[in-house]
This record gives C-alpha cells, structure tokens and sequence, in this order.
C-alpha cells in the first residue's frame, strides 16, 4: 500500500501567502466596489525593460532556425551566462568565483528548497527569526524540524536565531551549535542588514564549527550602503562554508520570468566529500533549470544598456520605499527597513497582533500587507509592506493608512 510523507502532515495551516488570497478574495467577493491596493506579497509591477525584451526576441527567433535551434539547457546553464555572472556579481567585487562553481536554475526559491537535497536529514537548521518561511517549510517537509509546538509557533528541532529591535533586527551567533545555517541580507521580511565584519564573524564561526552557511542575497541589489557586502564571498574563508542563492526576480523583474542561480564553491567540501559535486549530480537528475530563452534575457541584464535600465528599476522600487517610510513615520508608526531592501518593517499598533493588523488595514483602508507571524515567532506584533507596487498605488496606500 502506498505511503504518504507524514512530514507533510505535520505543516501548520497553508503556505503563508495562500492564506493571504484567501482573505483578500473573501473580503473582496463581499465588497465588489472596494479597490485593493497590494502591498503584500513580493511580485515586481513594472514591466521588463527594453534591454532585456529585446534578447528576448532575438532568443525566440533563434528557436525558429534549425541553425539556431536550442533544445535542453545544460546541466550548470549555458556559460555565456555563467560567465556573465562570473564577471560582473564577483569578479568586479574582488570574489573568486569561476563560472563553473555557478548553476543557473529557475529561481531561488526553488534552490532554497532543493538545496536541502543534499543534505542528511539528521542535520539541525539555524534560521533568523523572523525570514523568508521557505527555508522552515522545506527542511519540515524533508522530515528535518521534528515537531510543530503550536502554542509556540515553532519546531521543536529548529534553532531559532531572534532578530529584535534590540539587535537591529540582525541575528547573534547561536549557543547551541547547527549544521546548517540560513542568513538572508539584505533580510526578507525586515530589510535589515549586516556589515561585512559581521558577517566575517559568521564565516568565521561556519568554518570552526563544520557548518555550512546559505545565504539568500535575492536582494543584493538594493543595497546602498557601503560598508554593506553584497556577497558571502566578500568574506575570507567563505569559499569552504557558504552556498549562495541569488535571483533575477526582483533586481531584473523576472518573476514572470523565472531565473536564478546557486554557487557552491569546488573548495566546500564535508566528509570528504565536495557539496559542488552533490549539486552537480542533483542538478542533473532532477533538473531544474531555465530555457535558453530566458537565459538570454538574464545575459542581457549585463549589458550596458540592462545594466543602466536595471539600476533605473531598483532607483523606482526604492522611492517607493521612501514614501512609504517616510509617510508612515509621519503618522506616528515605528518602521525600519526601506534603505537597502525593498520591504517595509512596521510594528503594529495599540498591541494588535499582526493578523489583527492585517484584518484592520484590509477593512479600513483596502490595503494588503504580510503579517510578520508568518515569518516566525519574533514577527508576531510586526508587519511588512513592500515597495514592489506602483509609485501611483503607493502614494495612495500611505495616504489611506494614514487616516485609520
């Protein structure tokens, strides 16, 4: 008889942004005439840029021609865009990455699940609390997180790192000891960051301890700071512990698209054993990865003209950041983030709890935003709003909240 993974079984509820549609829908079913502005889930509103829709004809045109024809991909992606990748997120920041140690797949999300793949599932995970829930969720469906405490809202075999506002919303180093560690900077949902002093600490620790770090930059290109790093691989010692998950999603737009990439370096080894080499293997049997035509459109984000129209696309998320900062400091509510990430860190208040928050925004001011309980046990009395909405919308969504 066939057999279930009872792992599943034990996942609180649904996924955290099912649960968010299903409200809306609702309250939009039951208020035809009200307009929803969405401020919620992570999904870009601006539409591709010339750049890359340009190579993205061109990369259709040449599916047309039996000269040009491209069927399967290969197993790391095609090297003009490992080799882009290569040169322009590594090597003009000083990291020694080669293109080969770059595996192009459809997105980070996906790598941020199948990552754990490889890995035994008698390691215990350290994540920052609150983060993006991907990480949790797929290492409880691998069978990785023991057992749910509800009246905790927490795994049992999780070690959950807190990031407060006593800490700048960063996390300290754990007392007990992981196997894998999960860091994401700039932070989903907080915005916040880390310098690279202290994320040298975490290498550091990594390397002492045998761990392996995986660290989630889909951001990267939002930061503005300079003593910010936009790579692990900034760090001395980083190529024997890190893995690095990067996306096109949110830099470039392509979350229509799908595009991404994991690096792991050929010098990260455990038991003897080269992690590389693991994710050559699942890579190619249990593929992942992207067509050539959308591989095209990344290669073009590199070029000068993808380059100068992508900074121009961050520079208009960010200034949606601005206003809604801004805005809702002016009336009166405690907000971080905003300045290198395109989310918005609120705490909620009058002591709601952020699904009473969300409630409250939803049916006062037709706003959706993402209760920070969804992101762990730290984001409960939190709530994030991100800047990925029209300049009009956005505008108009500060201007509601600030009459409730």
């Amino acid at each position: 008889m066939l057999k279930i993974n009872d792992n599943y079984l034990k996942l609180p509820g649904s996924y955290l942004f099912s649960t968010i549609a299903k409200k809306v829908q609702a309250f939009t079913e039951a208020n035809p005439d009200k307009k929803i502005i969405r401020l919620g889930i992570g999904d870009v509103t601006q539409p591709l840029s010339p750049a890359i829709i340009t190579a993205l004809h061109g990369a259709v045109d040449d599916m047309s021609k039996a000269e040009t024809f491209h069927g399967y991909a290969p197993d790391l992606g095609y090297s003009f865009l490992r080799e882009a990748i290569a040169s322009n997120d590594y090597a003009a920041r000083g990291c020694d990455i080669a293109a080969d140690e770059i595996f192009i797949s459809d997105g980070a999300k996906s790598d941020s699940g199948n990552i754990g793949d490889i890995f035994s599932v008698d390691n215990k995970i350290a994540v920052c609390d609150p983060v993006y829930p991907v990480y949790v969720d797929t290492n409880a469906m691998a069978g990785r997180t023991g057992d749910y405490l509800a009246d905790q809202q927490k795994w049992s075999n999780v070690i959950y790192m807190p990031c407060t506002s006593e800490t700048n919303f960063a996390p300290e180093l754990p007392k007990e000891t992981p196997d894998i560690i999960y860091l994401c900077f700039p932070n989903n949902p907080t915005g916040s960051t880390i310098t690279k002093p202290e994320l040298q600490k975490w290498v550091d620790y990594a390397n002492e301890k045998e761990a392996v770090i995986i660290y989630d930059a889909a951001y990267e290109a939002y930061i503005s700071e300079e003593n910010v790093p936009h790579s692990i691989y900034e760090c001395d010692g980083a190529k024997t512990c890190a893995i690095e998950l990067r996306s096109f999603s949110k830099n470039a737009g392509f979350t229509g698209v799908r595009l991404g990439f994991t690096v792991i370096p050929k010098a990260l080894k455990r038991e003897g054993t080269t992690l590389h080499s693991l994710w050559a293997r699942r890579h190619g049997t249990k593929f992942n990865g992207a067509p050539y035509i959308v591989q095209r459109a990344g290669e073009a984000v590199y070029s000068e003209a993808g380059k100068e129209q992508t900074k121009q696309l961050i520079a208009y998320y960010m200034n949606n950041a601005k206003v809604i900062l801004e805005g809702l400091k002016e009336a009166g509510y405690t907000v971080s983030g905003g300045v290198n990430a395109p989310y918005i860190w609120l705490k909620t208040p009058d002591k709601m709890t952020s699904w009473e928050f969300f409630d409250n925004l939803l049916e006062k001011a037709n706003v959706v935003g993402t209760p920070g309980s969804g992101f762990g046990p730290s984001g409960e009395g939190y709530f994030r709003l991100t800047a990925f909405g029209s300049y009009e919308n956005t505008i108009a969504a500060v201007e509601r909240i600030k009459k409730m």
